[in-house]
């Protein structure tokens, strides 16, 4: 076992004290606190309980997952900082938190980068999209797994058809140059904002646009403040499962080889789930009447496209040009 949890520690440059500190408790039951800041009935927060229901079946009182949803113990803003202080031990924030720690990660921002969820779903599963779950460990931050909720969606209060109708609106946005710059390339300004104030700020006139997956659309309600969803597909709001490295390397190596089985399996049920469930917010909003869903002609998603394109090549230089061809390579139509 110490030799086990020795080897562990090395490879993920930890002290061995803080590792085996975890292990020596082996009559009590390991507490992983899993914060996050959506609602229950997300894909996210549905893959959460579904971790806690599997963990409690399958490893009964030697683990037990706490689950703080909607920004219940820590908001979106601090989390990250909170599970490096240890205050939480797993989240699953958006792909476009992480730019502070690895630039790699910014390729997931880019806009009309993937064609769709299969796309992303194939760099995610070849080699170079696996080695990035590993580029935050210098930082104390090991990634698990990518969750997905869904393609993004523009809202406003205005009918977005072309690029140009985006010009001048302000667009909520994650804390992220890429989404920046995105929105600046078709005369759009930007809002920094956490998700739990996202639906006040458009009722109120403090934004007038945002992007969201159809999940986020319709369980936050925005669907109810925003008159206008253009049908973009633009962009992919992904997860990665993410723990401190010390306390996920202190979990004996026996209990850790069950965990990360049963993240496996909830992993691929999320991801089918979220396409499922976004499918059906998507029916769900347009039978509400409320707002009303554009949808483009292949003509005008190709003129957004073209608008948004450069952002490629502004950040390929801080993401990496191998980074950036295999995601491309990913799309069907590269492999045609």
């Amino acid at each position: 076992m110490l030799k086990t949890l020795l080897a562990a520690c090395l490879a993920a440059g930890l002290t061995l004290p803080g590792a085996v500190a975890q292990a020596a408790k082996a009559d009590e039951p390991i507490v992983i606190r899993f914060a996050h800041v959506v609602t229950d009935d997300t894909p996210k927060g549905q893959g959460a309980l579904l971790l806690q229901k599997l963990v409690a079946e399958r490893l009964g009182d030697r683990v037990k997952v706490e689950v703080h949803a909607n920004s219940s113990l820590v908001g979106d803003a601090e989390e990250l900082a909170a599970l490096q202080r240890g205050d939480v031990h797993l989240l699953a924030p958006s792909l476009a938190k992480f730019e502070q720690y690895t630039p790699k990660l910014k390729v997931f921002d880019l806009p009309f980068l993937f064609d769709d969820l299969a796309a992303v779903d194939r760099f995610q599963q070849r080699p170079t999209g696996r080695d990035l779950l590993l580029s935050m460990s210098q930082h104390g931050i090991i990634g698990l797994a990518y969750w997905h909720n869904g393609m993004k969606q523009l809202s406003a209060n205005r009918p977005l058809q072309q690029p140009a109708d985006a010009r001048e609106l302000s667009f909520r946005i994650q804390s992220s140059k890429v989404l920046e710059a995105q929105f600046a390339a078709v005369g759009a300004r930007s809002v920094k904002l956490p998700f739990a104030e996202v639906r006040s700020a458009l009722q109120g006139g403090k934004v007038q646009g945002a992007e969201n997956p159809w999940s986020n659309l319709y369980s936050q309600q925005l669907y109810q403040v925003q008159p206008y969803i253009s049908e973009t597909n633009h962009g992919v709001l992904d997860y990665m499962l993410v723990s401190n490295a010390r306390f996920w390397y202190g979990i004996p190596h026996e209990i850790r080889s069950e965990l990360e089985a049963i993240i496996d399996e909830v992993t691929y049920a999320v991801n089918q789930q979220a396409a499922r469930l976004n499918a059906a917010d998507r029916e769900r909003i347009a039978a509400s009447g409320k707002s009303r869903i554009i949808a483009l002609s292949d003509a005008e998603r190709a003129a957004w496209r073209e608008a948004m394109q450069p952002v490629w090549q502004q950040f390929e230089g801080e993401i990496g040009a191998t980074v950036l061809r295999a995601a491309k390579a990913a799309n069907r139509s590269a492999q045609n």
